[in-house]
């Protein structure tokens, strides 16, 4: 088979309800576009039909892959292995609901042929690009996430969160075995990796619209991520990031016995390289 130039990653965790949509407007997309693309649906331990969904799906679609992982791990895990798995050239993520169309990776792609290492989409540069508004309480709560996210981490960027980012693979290679936190917060953590390497981070405006099934609770999930916040800031402070990322420079592999040894949680993260590779 060919090797794609994107690879559209889509993390899954009991989205039957959805999926199957989901799948159909991506499909449509790639076909009437004529991207040379795989789609990799990435499971995270559903209990109900996900799975049972995309493999019927995969009878039709030869570049549709299922990576299915051991558990119900996280977004942040489900988005690690598989970009980590992904072929592509340019390896994208998108979240199950579509809230931003998959039209409008083209706007990521551009940004990545332009030059950047690193397109994160945006649903603040420009608001008149929002077709479906979020309720006012959670326009708040994400606003203060935001500009918390700006002050402590120093990401210079309107919207972190937005599950619309796509990547050079080259640079998804190193940022994703550098990612420590496996759900809601590793947003904040990619960007902030990448910014330590040095990429190119182009945020673009994009067409977006609010799902009311979204499944993040803001005061139960934000007080998580505000957690994850403080331990990347720890990392950061002890060292371990720029230690992973020298252990990297002065071996020929990606994922190597040094870099194990800068602490537990980077440890993790050789373990994942480990189990992509089987």
């Amino acid at each position: 088979m060919a090797h794609p130039r994107l690879s559209i990653v889509i993390p899954a965790f009991n989205e039957s309800a959805r999926i199957e949509d989901a799948l159909e407007r991506v499909m449509s997309c790639v076909a009437e576009r004529g991207w040379d693309a795989e789609v990799v649906v990435v499971d995270d331990g559903s209990k109900d039909d996900t799975a049972a969904i995309v493999h019927r799906w995969m009878e039709h679609h030869p570049r549709l892959h299922l990576v299915q992982n051991p558990g119900n791990k996280g977004k942040g895990y489900s988005v690690r292995n598989g970009l980590l798995q992904a072929a592509g050239d340019i390896v994208m993520f998108t979240d199950a609901d579509l809230s931003a169309p998959m039209e409008e990776a083209e706007r990521l792609i551009a940004a990545i042929e332009d030059g950047a290492d690193v397109a994160i989409g945006s649903r603040w540069m420009d608001r008149t690009r929002q077709t479906i508004h979020q309720p006012l309480y959670r326009q708040f709560f994400g606003r203060c996430f935001n500009w918390i996210t700006r002050t402590v981490m120093g990401l210079p960027f309107k919207d972190t969160q937005c599950g619309f980012k796509a990547f050079k693979r080259s640079a998804a290679q190193v940022i994703f075995r550098l990612q420590t936190i496996e759900r809601w917060g590793f947003d904040p953590e990619i960007l902030f990796i990448a910014r330590k390497l040095k990429h190119v981070i182009r945020e673009v405006p994009v067409t977006w619209g609010h799902d009311e099934r979204s499944r993040m609770s803001y005061l139960k999930d934000g007080m998580k991520m505000l957690e994850d916040m403080a331990r990347i800031r720890a990392n950061s402070l002890a060292g371990r990031y720029d230690e992973a990322i020298a252990a990297m420079k002065d071996t020929s592999t990606m994922v190597t016995p040094q870099v194990a040894k800068v602490g537990a949680n980077v440890a993790q993260v050789a373990k994942m390289g480990a189990e992509v590779r089987q």
